[in-house]
């Protein structure tokens, strides 16, 4: 690898972990989260032209921060309003050091790109964009949609926050809030850890973006019981990403994976979240977790505990009713005390889940367990016709021949 190579590599992975900081501080200061991000991508390309010459300076986040503060008292000069020269002023003090950008910077960042004006395809293109450091095109390569879609997106997402207060919410506010960040930050976990479209099973990349966000909330909310149940459960999940697919990328489903492949260091980090979000006490995110921890503790499938997971899922059901949880349910159902209480406990989810192709998948488990081959061959085979997965969409055709 070149020099240059290098430094380029070095820029892209300063600027993955400082922007968050570098566009919150400028959010605060500017009152524009656009604004802000243009600021950032101007220092950055500062960066791109010069640090290949003079090399990449010890503290690169203050590097970037004066830079993009130049570039905002170039703005301000042009500005025709008489009072710009107070604001000015006040910009250089605010901004006098980096190292003094705080924990709610970055928090009110999140609550802003996260904010409910926005649809939750801007929100996570935004948080992706501002607190991920992805740029466009990579968001769109990870949703598999056209470039110029995410960049409509998220321009008009920086249209609408412009009368948005750059502030963390207060009061009645913060809960609903909180729980509206921490939807985009699992919904972007679940699309790396399960796409939904494509030929992938996995997109890696999406559950590291998210990890990282989990992360990052966890030291800003410490008191949250939601944040940590949310960071315990991506990281006992991410723990068997290793082992989720064969080497030419077929799945391998949670039964059949060689759990020697799992991550021991993101289950322990797992079960530490999970021991801080009891002690807080468990919601919705939590008890997901509980549930990722009777597989994490079991060292072989068959020593999993599915009478307490499926005790688990009936307490989820009663904190967060839904027909998906029910559907786990039955799955959890069928494993503790045999196939046919998983396929009583189905019956009524078809009006809900008719269009899911897990139901028909788990249906087909189920039936094949009692013997009833035909049956279970054509539910794999409807649940192939419903999946936009390709590499699922494989998986569930070859179950169907298999019993053929």
């Amino acid at each position: 690898m070149t020099d240059r190579a290098a430094t380029q590599r070095a820029i892209e992975a300063v600027w993955r972990i400082e922007s968050p900081r570098l566009i919150a501080a400028l959010a605060r200061m500017m009152r524009d989260v656009g604004v802000a991000e243009d600021l950032a991508q101007d220092a950055l390309v500062a960066a791109l032209e010069k640090w290949p010459q003079s090399g990449v300076p010890d503290n690169p986040g203050a590097w970037l921060m004066t830079a993009a503060k130049h570039r905002a008292i170039d703005l301000m000069r042009r500005s025709r309003k008489r009072d710009e020269k107070h604001a000015e002023f006040g910009f250089f003090m605010a901004v006098a050091s980096y190292d003094e950008v705080g924990s709610d910077d970055l928090l009110s960042l999140i609550f802003t790109c996260c904010h409910p004006v926005l649809s939750m395809e801007a929100r996570v293109a935004l948080t992706l964009r501002m607190l991920g450091g992805l740029s466009t095109p990579e968001i769109a390569r990870a949703f598999l949609v056209p470039e110029t879609t995410i960049a409509q997106r998220i321009v008009r997402a920086k249209r609408a926050l412009a009368g948005v207060g750059f502030a963390i919410p207060d009061g009645d506010a913060l809960p609903e809030r909180m729980a509206g960040v921490l939807e985009v930050i699992y919904l972007i976990f679940n699309e790396g850890y399960a796409a939904t479209a494509g030929p992938d099973w996995m997109r890696p990349g999406l559950c590291e973006d998210a990890l990282r966000l989990g992360r990052v909330l966890s030291t800003l909310a410490p008191r949250d019981s939601e944040v940590w149940g949310l960071l315990a459960l991506m990281e006992i999940q991410a723990s068997r990403m290793a082992a989720r697919v064969t080497r030419a990328g077929r799945p391998i489903l949670l039964l059949d994976q060689d759990r020697s492949r799992w991550d021991r260091l993101l289950i322990q980090r797992g079960l530490l979240a999970l021991r801080r979000a009891e002690g807080l006490g468990l919601g919705v995110y939590g008890l997901q977790a509980a549930i990722a921890a009777c597989h994490a503790r079991a060292a072989r499938a068959q020593d999993t505990d599915w009478i307490r997971i499926a005790a688990l899922y009936e307490t989820l059901a009663r904190v967060s009713p839904s027909p998906v949880v029910e559907l786990n349910r039955a799955v959890a159902l069928g494993m503790a005390f045999g196939p046919h209480a998983g396929l009583s406990h189905l019956d009524g989810l078809e009006n809900e889940l008719g269009g899911y192709h897990l139901l028909p998948s788990v249906r087909g488990d189920l039936l094949a367990k009692l013997g009833r081959t035909g049956e279970a061959r054509a539910e794999f085979e409807r649940a192939a016709s419903l999946t936009a997965n390709a590499a699922e969409r494989d998986l569930l055709l070859a179950r169907a021949r298999a019993l053929a």
